[in-house]
């Protein structure tokens, strides 16, 4: 057979790549042919016209809204989540295959469409069952943190760098750019050069993270409704955060732009009505509902909310900080980079624009520990874990250290009642003791590597090992109960 297949995540960098490469393994020993496009924050070049129009089937395994899924429209498709590819790829390569032999229109389940109607579905079930309400809403959601998420990183990552080469005070006080006179010199200002160049970096940065709730909203919208979605959401994340909404009014402003769009286009129109929808009627009545929604309706009580969180986080001390460090690290680990992970990360980012550094600090450490740990498992005791898992613990340095939880999937794939777990207690550790650390971080993302714009960065470290030491000490004594050394030497499946 050959076979095509979309991998998509909320980030693009670890779950569909880990997606991909099951996939490709299974199909090859299977002896199919397969190629895979990567889509999401990372991207990748998109499968050729030709080789779309000669495969049998077409496999998705995504979390976000697939790009140009027409291309597909053609072709039997099986429907899964990145994690399900990755845990079960053999099994979906194989209803791959039966639904290529039977010419089957679709397997059960189906991903969000670009364009759709849902009289006319091209992901409908052959058993005439639809994607549960929950699941759809999921998508929407995890499709705007992927197109938010480098606007987060470089904004963050920017504005963090600005205040660790010049004071963060004085850099807020300075305007270097003024419409009418440009961009003003040092010597215009009056401060020195790393002054100067720490503000230009927080002009650059704040730009792009200001641009976060706007492009969350927007591209929620858009996995709802499609491209006439994308104008209404970006207007109704920008109105979030005229009206001081922030991230909840971002959610609610792209929630509340695709469901009006979405019941604009089941307006009866045909011949040139039909043909000025999109160009005319979609964004202005679009733009102009979200915008009466925001203002009137939405904005006030939620930037209520938004206050009172600020104020709650700003006076979190003693026990219940500790308390809110454990349920925030228990979230990281909890599903490494999935819809409970994305949760306590969001929360975080919201900590960052409350002004509460300690918050995004924890986040990241506890985000951290699940690689580090299963890696450090994997070089203490070596027999509990087969060749492939090995590998992984190899790479799981590198992933742990760059805060990319998702490291730990394949272990946690492999044995998840044993794994998951000792992720969760040790990621709760590490949460807990940064904030009791009173550790700080003005970085949304890159782990260690930003080291230098950590607050109390030893005790940081310190509370990083401790954390990696115990998901290790954990992992170690329940897979050295009831596993023998025999089983550990069976390859992983995928």
């Amino acid at each position: 057979m050959k076979l095509v297949a979309v991998t998509s995540c909320p980030t693009g960098i670890a779950h569909s790549e880990m997606a991909a490469e099951a996939l490709e393994v299974a199909a090859k020993a299977q002896g199919h042919e397969i190629q895979v496009e990567v889509q999401g924050a990372a991207g990748g070049p998109p499968i050729p016209a030709d080789v779309i129009k000669g495969a049998d089937a077409v496999i998705f395994a995504v979390d976000a809204t697939v790009r140009d899924i027409e291309r597909f429209a053609h072709l039997p498709k099986v429907e899964v989540r990145t994690r399900e590819a990755i845990d079960k790829a053999p099994a979906i390569v194989q209803r791959a295959v039966e639904a290529a032999q039977s010419k089957a229109p679709v397997t059960a389940g189906a991903p969000a469409t670009e364009g759709a109607d849902d009289e006319d579905d091209v992901f409908a079930s052959v058993t005439g069952q639809s994607t549960s309400k929950g699941e759809e809403v999921r998508r929407w959601l995890m499709t705007g943190v992927s197109y938010m998420i480098p606007f987060v990183v470089a904004g963050g990552i920017l504005i963090a760098a600005s205040f660790a080469i010049a004071d963060a005070v004085a850099v807020t006080e300075v305007t270097v750019f003024d419409p009418a006179t440009g961009l003003a010199t040092p010597a215009d200002l009056g401060i020195d050069t790393m002054t100067w160049i720490g503000a230009i970096l927080l002009t650059i940065g704040g730009t792009a993270f200001g641009m976060l709730v706007p492009i969350l909203a927007g591209y929620i919208a858009y996995a709802m409704a499609d491209r006439p979605g994308l104008a209404p959401g970006i207007v109704g994340g920008l109105l979030a955060n005229t009206v001081e909404a922030g991230f909840l009014g971002g959610i609610i402003a792209g929630l509340l732009a695709g469901g009006i769009v979405m019941a604009l286009k089941k307006i009866p129109a045909k011949g040139t009505l039909k043909r000025m929808m999109p160009v005319l009627v979609y964004p202005i009545l679009g733009v102009l509902g979200v915008g009466v929604l925001m203002l009137l309706v939405v904005g006030e009580p939620v930037a209520a909310i938004n206050a009172g969180l600020s104020e709650w986080l700003t006076g979190l001390s003693g026990a219940n900080q500790i308390l809110l460090g454990l349920l925030i690290g228990a979230m990281m680990a909890f599903d490494m980079g999935g819809p409970v992970n994305k949760v306590a990360y969001a929360f975080g980012i919201l900590s960052l624009e409350a002004g509460n550094f300690q918050i995004m600090a924890a986040v990241m450490a506890a985000g951290m520990t699940p690689p580090l740990g299963l890696a450090l498992a994997t070089v203490l005791r070596r027999k509990l874990f087969n060749e492939g898992e090995r590998r992984a613990g190899q790479a799981a340095w590198v992933m742990g250290a760059s805060f990319i939880t998702e490291g730990a999937i394949p272990f946690a794939a492999a044995d998840p009642l044993r794994v998951i777990p000792s992720l969760m207690v040790g990621s709760a550790t590490t949460g807990a003791l940064s904030l009791a650390f009173n550790a700080s971080l003005q970085a949304p993302h890159g782990g260690i590597w930003v080291i230098g714009v950590i607050g109390n960065p030893l005790l940081y470290l310190l509370a990083i090992a401790i954390g990696t030491a115990v998901t290790a000490a954990m992992v170690i004594g329940l897979k050295s109960l009831g596993r023998t050394e025999k089983e550990a030497a069976v390859p992983a499946a995928a």
